[in-house]
């Protein structure tokens, strides 16, 4: 093995050491790619080597920084943050868990069923995993602990259900997966519709199971109404605006009329409405949706630069090369290799965040997925619903983190982590599905494109 290779491997695994003691992981990026910079001179220099990196290399990163930043796409992630960030202050989640929960509030689970009703609604407005696992545990578990539905059930149904943001459009995750890969945005948006809204059929098939099979784990309330006219009616008028706004943004991608960037800017519009319309629209709150927006994309556009850096010293020490050549000469044939890439997604999610992942490791793998002739937005859409599932894996599961931040305090950590586990199984039996039918992904993209 030349030192080249030595070196690339000790990237990966100083880096992944490196994440435990605490420090910012964006520093840790840049830090590394600073060292291993330096003892690729120092190889040069006292081990008569050849790896032609030094500090002018090193500096090409500011052009790729700079690019980077230049990116049309990425205006967008500052627009969704402040969509999402704005609609968790608009007061519509409360109207929706009020009124969707009385909907089905005489249905064994249907607390739970509608959790996943407006947790779909919130990924689809939001996109904001962090916002709506807090907004939904501070709504929705009380009210099942309060109906005697097991601990694990309810705090389960919220962690899961609030991690569809990151996968469901417009989601910040498949903005950044685009701009990686040099691909639409619309592609990858409607590659994710299916997959996002079969998750959610899965989540609640599987409570309305678990109700029907042990009615003690999620019974009906005691309180709960017959359903009339006028409940259905307040459900629906609850959900028609975010309904209208999620139209009006994906609505807008799909059709052709704007690019993702616009329909960001109408969907921080829209979201602004909605809490003007609310009454929750004042000063204090615009500060703090702008201060929180500003935050969060500081800290991703600070995890771009890093992940630049980082990357460019890999790749000058060979280290994509060694991934391509690994993962070819894999005795698996092409579909084994991409089991082989999503089982290695899965176990780092244990340990990384899907930032981290989605700018190191999507970027090397993705030339392979391509030169063995797989569908690009397909393979994507497929390396993101893995993703989705490392916010509930432990000990990074930042899900069950949002959650037992919020949580009443007899909630655990044991009963978090029994919670999340079926629904990281029914995860991955959604991941299987779409890898044995691809056409849930390509059908609408290629539909899409049929009709220009």
């Amino acid at each position: 093995m030349e030192i080249a290779e030595i070196l690339a491997i000790g990237m990966f695994v100083v880096f992944i050491l490196l994440i435990f003691t605490g420090f910012p992981i964006a520093w840790v990026l840049g830090g590394v790619a600073v060292a291993f910079t330096g003892l690729a001179m120092l190889s040069d220099i006292y081990l008569d080597t050849f790896i032609a990196i030094d500090w002018s290399y090193f500096s090409l990163s500011i052009e790729r920084i700079w690019g980077t930043m230049s990116s049309w796409v990425l205006v967008a992630i500052p627009m969704f943050v402040f969509m999402g960030q704005m609609l968790d202050r608009s007061g519509m989640a409360e109207k929706l868990m009020l009124n969707v929960s009385r909907l089905f509030g005489r249905l064994n689970g249907g607390t739970a069923i509608a959790v996943v009703i407006i947790g779909l609604l919130l990924a689809a407005s939001t996109g904001i995993v962090g916002a709506s696992v807090a907004l939904l545990t501070l709504l929705a578990v009380p009210v099942m602990l309060k109906r005697q539905y097991q601990p694990e059930l309810a705090v389960g149904t919220v962690c899961a259900v609030g991690t569809l943001g990151i996968l469901m459009p417009p989601s910040i995750m498949l903005v950044m997966m685009a701009d990686q890969l040099a691909m639409s945005v619309g592609d990858l948006f409607m590659g994710a519709v299916f997959p996002s809204a079969i998750l959610g059929v899965v989540f609640v098939l599987y409570i309305v199971f678990r109700g029907w099979l042990h009615p003690d784990v999620a019974p009906a309330g005691d309180d709960a109404e017959h359903v009339t006219f006028g409940i259905v009616f307040d459900a629906l008028k609850s959900i028609v605006p975010p309904a209208l706004l999620i139209l009006a943004v994906l609505g807008s991608i799909f059709a052709g009329i704007a690019t993702p960037t616009e329909a960001s800017g109408v969907g921080a519009f829209g979201a602004t409405l909605l809490a003007l319309a609310n009454k929750r629209l004042n000063i204090t709150v615009l500060r703090e949706v702008c201060r929180e927006t500003s935050q969060t994309t500081a800290f991703i556009f600070a995890l771009i630069i890093g992940a630049t850096a980082f990357s460019l010293v890999l790749r000058g020490l060979g280290g994509d090369a060694m991934i391509e050549e690994a993962l070819a000469g894999l005795p698996f044939g092409p579909a084994g290799v991409v089991i082989c890439i999503l089982l290695l997604t899965f176990l780092l999610g244990f340990v990384l965040d899907w930032i981290e992942i989605s700018l190191i490791i999507l970027p090397l793998v993705a030339p392979v997925i391509v030169s063995m002739g797989y569908d690009l937005v397909w393979f994507t859409v497929l390396f993101a619903v893995c993703l989705q599932t490392s916010f509930l894996t432990p000990p990074v599961g930042f899900a069950l983190f949002y959650c037992k931040g919020v949580a009443p305090p007899s909630i655990g950590v044991k009963t978090l982590y029994r919670g999340v586990l079926p629904f990281i199984a029914l995860q991955v039996t959604v991941l299987a599905i779409i890898f044995i039918w691809p056409n849930l992904v390509t059908w609408l993209p290629e539909q899409a494109y049929s009709g220009r």
